[in-house]
């Protein structure tokens, strides 16, 4: 398929990005090496226009699932329906499905903007910025409905996998999961997703939501070179994503948890009336690795 790539580049790092895809970002790598820093799109996963198949995409108007087909608002029923191919419920809101648009453009940043009718009116907009080997991701989104709705905020970043691969991402409790992987229980964590220090990734499926989380996350790489030091704000929870056999895995800053819609007190999400707003950020900074011995 034919695409419009927009390239952003700082001395260290170099971007692209594919605004009718979601505003997803497609590939970030080192300009050196060209060591991807975020799992990489060939050109194959690129064509099928999934941004499922890339490297990032937003979350907005909501992350993650959402039960019972819809949710209340303060004016009624708002009905969902199915919007993915691979999962039976209403998945990462609508922006992620929509072509968005260029506001301003530079060497090193750029600002995409999207107006959706669905599933009500809103304005999303994300800040894409490169400085010195950082990544900056700025969502921010707007009601513009008549009529007040739920909003909540979310990045879908993809990372490489090896066995050496570390993760640090304190947090104090996580979500247990149904078949349906939807939460049924607020737990304390298990020893093996206890993330306070560095710590290899569990061989099992996780797929969950961990709540309680300060923004911070480390992701070590011994394997490729490289780590990651991220810090998000507007964002009190994560979803860890680790497919069994597979060469990536997913750490999610989000607003809320999984189907907060239908969790008392719908905790995370933000009540907008026509106008109001709100944001997530997310800042991914690449730092170069000496050579370390494999299980550092």
């Amino acid at each position: 398929m034919s695409l419009t790539l927009i390239e952003l580049e700082d001395e260290l790092t170099h971007l692209t990005l594919a605004p009718e895809l979601g505003a997803s970002i497609v590939n970030w790598t080192v300009h050196s090496t060209g060591q991807p820093l975020l799992r990489h799109t060939d050109g194959d996963a690129l064509n099928t226009g999934l941004p499922g198949k890339l490297g990032c995409f937003p979350l907005v108007p909501w992350s993650n699932r959402i039960a019972n087909g819809g949710f209340d608002c303060p004016d009624g029923w708002l009905a969902l329906a199915p919007n993915s191919r691979t999962d039976p419920l209403p998945i990462h809101g609508s922006a992620w499905q929509q072509p968005w648009e260029v506001v301003s453009q530079s060497e090193n940043e750029v600002v995409l903007q999207l107006d959706s009718t669905t599933p009500f009116a809103y304005r999303a907009r994300q800040r894409f910025h490169l400085s010195a080997g950082k990544l900056s991701v700025e969502l921010h989104v707007t009601h513009l409905a008549e009529h007040a709705a739920w909003h909540g905020l979310g990045l879908h970043p993809y990372l490489p996998r090896t066995a050496n691969t570390r993760l640090q991402a304190p947090a104090r409790h996580v979500w247990l999961c149904d078949g349906a992987k939807l939460p049924t229980e607020l737990s304390p964590l298990p020893v093996e997703w206890d993330f306070q220090q560095l710590k290899a990734l569990p061989e099992a499926l996780v797929d969950n939501g961990f709540c309680e989380w300060d923004g911070h996350c480390l992701i070590r790489q011994p394997d490729l070179g490289y780590e990651l030091d991220c810090q998000a704000t507007g964002s009190d929870y994560f979803l860890l994503y680790c497919p069994v056999g597979l060469e990536f895995f997913c750490i999610e800053p989000v607003s809320h948890p999984v189907n907060a819609h239908h969790l008392p007190g719908r905790p995370g999400l933000r009540l907008l009336e026509q106008g109001q707003s709100t944001e997530l950020g997310f800042t991914l900074q690449y730092q170069s690795l000496q050579a370390e011995a494999p299980n550092s």
